[in-house]
């Protein structure tokens, strides 16, 4: 496979952290387009104009500069060595020195000395996939701290599954910096199911899923959860939540795994196809 240069890992990360996504700033703009609560609307137009000013002087779109997850995509042809991947990680860490970015890493039970050693990798073959591609996704943990994960009965109603998605934002709410776009993984097991619900929010949010029953799955749940009022910083008005993004996979006859992981209104992930 061809080599991701120093320069290719450096540029991810700092579009990824200094520069808001296309479709999450489209989403944006259309949230503050048909706002009517004052409040609700001024915030939005600072979070739009934080990130203009962001990604025109080079600034963390958010001073959490998160803990960075890599996902890397290669076909089932590419010859992908633990050298290789060790290697991406450490450019992403020396990249975040480099740029003056947060040092995002603890041990979970000193909790001391934060460094840049803390890179979470996630690695998937692609039989119908050319190339490999590398997307670095910093997630803030305002947001990720209100990660759920629940093991359904297999005999659930899915307005079951809907009410504890609907339940999870309500108990996200302002702390984790609305408007959310909200991930969510069905199927798999339990691991499994988490990452499905993060890794539908490194995909377009701003397109409908092209399976009609998700598509409307996700449009219900839009409506639902924005019905909520809780608004932009918990101000309020009409947009709590962004998108929805749904992923599934199959799943034990016995279980039916769903997780929840939840975006604040700064989603930002960079990626890149060698």
């Amino acid at each position: 496979m061809k080599q991701f240069s120093k320069h290719d890992i450096e540029s991810l990360v700092k579009e990824a952290n200094f520069s808001l996504r296309k479709d999450v700033k489209k989403l944006l703009a259309k949230a503050y387009a048909v706002e009517t609560n004052r409040k609700a609307k001024k915030a939005l137009g600072l979070i739009l104009e934080n990130s203009d000013i962001a990604k025109k002087e080079n600034l963390a779109i958010c001073q959490d500069t998160g803990l960075p997850v890599i996902f890397i995509e290669a076909g089932s042809n590419e010859a992908l060595s633990g050298k290789v991947i060790k290697n991406i990680e450490q450019e992403v860490s020396s990249a975040y020195r480099r740029n003056y970015l947060r040092p995002f890493a603890v041990s979970p039970l000193l909790r001391k000395h934060p460094s840049y050693k803390g890179v979470i990798t996630h690695v998937e073959f692609n039989p119908g996939k050319k190339g490999v591609t590398i997307t670095i996704f910093p997630k803030g943990f305002g947001s990720e701290n209100k990660s759920r994960l629940k093991m359904f009965n297999p005999t659930a109603d899915f307005s079951e599954i809907e009410d504890f998605v609907i339940e999870s934002v309500k108990k996200a709410g302002p702390e984790a910096c609305p408007p959310f776009v909200v991930g969510i993984g069905i199927g798999g097991t339990s691991d499994y199911a988490l990452l499905l619900a993060k890794k539908a929010l490194i995909g377009r949010v701003d397109l409908p899923s092209k399976d009609g029953f998700l598509k409307n799955t996700e449009e219900r749940l839009l409506k639902k959860i924005n019905a909520l009022g809780i608004g932009p910083m918990g101000l309020g008005g009409r947009t709590t939540v962004l998108a929805v993004k749904i992923k599934t996979a199959a799943t034990h006859i016995a279980g039916l795994p769903v997780g929840i992981n939840i975006s604040c209104h700064a989603l930002r992930s960079a990626s890149k196809t060698l």
